[in-house]
């Protein structure tokens, strides 16, 4: 489970994000949505440990971010935006190398390596430098290394970005098949199709705050926009009027 209460966080006198608070249940997929510059980067970041809030708190499993970051780090996968591959690594190197970084035993991480690349089908390049990978490719490697240790928190941040068509539902099916074991996915997205296809619950943010968080229905209702993306666009002008030409 992850948690964010009352959280902050300014760079300069830009105020990211103000009094973000929302929870994303065990065994259900949460969207993180909102327009460019809303504070959704910034609250992952926050959740990877990345950045230190100025002041609120996020816990994963009850694990604070900020005063407990190894042991946060343990239970969560991270897909940030952008895959950030070591070029000169094999798929399976990439994969072995983070293995190692989350403190796996020695003599389970290929087993874990190759249960993973089973898993995400990438038999076919497994062995070969990522150097000039697809983008597809790059995809699947990235989430390979942010799952080899099972966590139990996922935080996706627009994984299908730049994905084909084939691509984007066998990610879908991967995302499915986490919730179904019961884990924690949080995921940022800017598909609407993808958030209806995925999600259980979502957070809209906007100018930093949450608008709404609700399930699907939920917010179509508080809106009265049957559209999700009409819906999503109400949502925005509830707290930041002048949102609407950049959502």
């Amino acid at each position: 489970m992850i948690r964010v209460d009352n959280l902050h966080k300014s760079f300069g006198d830009v105020n990211a994000v103000k009094g973000v608070s929302f929870t994303a249940d065990d065994g259900k997929i949460t969207g993180l949505l909102g327009p460019n510059g809303a504070g959704k980067s910034t609250t992952l970041r926050v959740l990877y440990t990345v950045l230190t809030p100025d002041s609120g708190t996020a816990t994963i499993d009850g694990v604070d971010v900020v005063t407990e970051r190894q042991a946060a780090r343990a239970r969560i996968g991270s897909l940030p935006h952008g895959a950030g591959l070591y070029p000169h690594l094999t798929a399976r190197e990439n994969i072995a190398y983070y293995a190692k970084l989350y403190d796996m035993p020695g003599d389970t991480v290929d087993a874990a390596v190759q249960k993973v690349i089973d898993q995400l089908d990438i038999n076919d390049f497994a062995d070969r430098r990522t150097k000039g990978f697809s983008q597809g490719q790059q995809t699947k490697v990235a989430l390979a290394r942010s799952l080899v240790h099972e966590p139990q928190n996922v935080l996706l941040d627009e994984p299908s970005n730049g994905l084909d068509v084939m691509a984007t539902r066998s990610l879908r099916e991967r995302i499915r098949e986490l919730k179904n074991a019961g884990k924690c996915v949080l995921f940022s997205s800017h598909v609407m199709q993808e958030v209806a296809a995925l999600c259980d619950e979502i957070v809209i943010i906007a100018a930093g705050q949450v608008a709404l968080h609700d399930t699907i229905d939920g917010i179509r209702n508080a809106t009265g926009c049957e559209d999700l993306e009409d819906a999503f666009v109400k949502a925005i002008e509830m707290v930041d009027p002048t949102a609407e030409q950049t959502a």
